[in-house]
């Protein structure tokens, strides 16, 4: 009695593509199944040893037009079990209706949505001008270094000429659904702080310690800073914010050694409003008000700020906010406050959309005991449908001719 949707939804979840070894085999090989039967047609391009993205595409009857891409990734992170009612590959559905898996939210549950829509346009006997790509990418959630970053600079991306990008965006546990049209730029520094060594039980000066005791404070104070002015705003969300936090600190081999170098590694996200350059140079204050022999250095520095336009004079916007008015969907626009594939989308200058249909839902992305309710699930279906009937239908646009 189960919807054949679901029952679809629930296999991709058994698939294990959690990390440090996702089974990206097992997963392309169950796109790409689900592909030919739809009468898709499938390309797979080796970006790197082991890292395959897979396109499945429906073709238009204009090709020359510029083509609608559903991009999602097929890696999960990893889980705690011991904190998960149900086993988190198992797809366990609830007697609410609730299906408990990795990946429920983040975001194999797009992916099957974006298949089974196009399943349902094509019963009905749909077609339309704009080529549809659908990209299955690797990696995305250890940065998509090895999946979309090298893939957008590759001639097969450049081939699927595209004019607008959906990609992942985030559950809403109100009414609304949010759509996110930027991103802020995550940035990973370490903060290495070099000083006097000696033994434990004198006060040595110029110590690595005393540095970064400096560096913190400073990164902190930072940190509380933008937390007020978050709480402070009603009218703020947290993308609007810089985010920092101390995520590692590392140095010392004894009790009773005071150790020559210390490390603070910092997570940091930058909305679009701030100015990149400006940031840095505060963060070199920071460390040259420490003392001598700190020094930072990126991990992560990424420094593109390209939104994609929400105004209605925008025909991809106007097609997609057109399908929301019409199917009574309350939209909440923000900057996406971690990072998704989109960035890298948006950095070969094409206009991309974070949306995931998922409103009435608990954000439990990277949580334990993830989860999405099936009837939530279907209506996602139903909203893509109506969605890709619109932004495949957008009139040819000047630069097309």
């Amino acid at each position: 009695s189960e919807n054949p949707s679901v029952t679809l939804f629930r296999e991709y979840l058994r698939i294990d593509t959690v990390h440090p070894k996702p089974d990206y085999d097992a997963a392309v090989q169950f796109l790409e199944r689900v592909g030919t039967e739809l009468g898709l047609a499938c390309q797979k391009v080796e970006v790197c040893q082991g890292r395959v993205v897979l396109i499945l595409t429906w073709q238009g009857t204009n090709p020359r037009l510029r083509s609608i891409l559903l991009n999602s990734h097929t890696d999960v992170v990893p889980v705690f079990e011991e904190h998960w009612t149900y086993p988190p590959f198992e797809a366990v559905k609830d007697s609410q209706g609730n299906i408990y898996a990795r990946g429920a939210q983040d975001m194999k549950c797009v992916s099957i949505q974006y298949l089974e829509a196009i399943r349902r346009l094509k019963t009905e006997g749909k077609s339309f001008a704009r080529t549809i790509h659908l990209t299955f990418v690797p990696d995305e959630e250890v940065g998509g270094h090895k999946g979309m970053e090298m893939f957008v600079q590759r001639q097969e991306f450049k081939a699927l000429n595209v004019g607008f990008a959906m990609d992942e965006g985030l559950a809403s546990p109100s009414d609304t659904f949010s759509v996110f049209y930027g991103e802020r730029s995550p940035w990973w520094i370490k903060v290495k702080c070099t000083g006097s060594p000696g033994h434990g039980s004198r006060f040595i000066s110029n110590t690595a310690a005393e540095k970064m005791h400096k560096v913190i404070n400073s990164f902190l104070a930072f940190r509380e800073s933008e937390k007020q002015r978050l709480k402070s705003d009603s009218n703020l969300t947290l993308g609007d914010v810089t985010s920092l936090n101390m995520t590692m600190l590392e140095g010392g081999v004894s009790f009773n050694v005071v150790p020559s170098e210390m490390a603070a590694s910092f997570d940091i996200r930058i909305p679009p409003t701030v100015d990149l350059k400006a940031f840095e140079k505060q963060v070199a204050t920071w460390c040259r008000d420490a003392g001598e022999g700190v020094t930072c250095e990126f991990h992560q520095k990424c420094m593109d700020q390209h939104i994609t336009s929400t105004e209605e004079s925008d025909p991809w916007w106007k097609a997609f906010s057109g399908v929301c008015r019409d199917m009574k969907l309350q939209l909440k626009l923000e900057i996406f406050p971690a990072a998704t594939d989109s960035r890298y989308i948006r950095a070969v200058r094409h206009p991309a959309i974070g949306f995931s249909p998922m409103n009435r839902t608990p954000v439990l992305l990277h949580d334990h005991n993830e989860f999405l309710n099936e009837q939530i699930f279907l209506r996602g279906i139903e909203i893509y449908a109506r969605l890709l009937t619109a932004l495949a239908s957008v009139p040819p646009l000047p630069a097309e001719g």
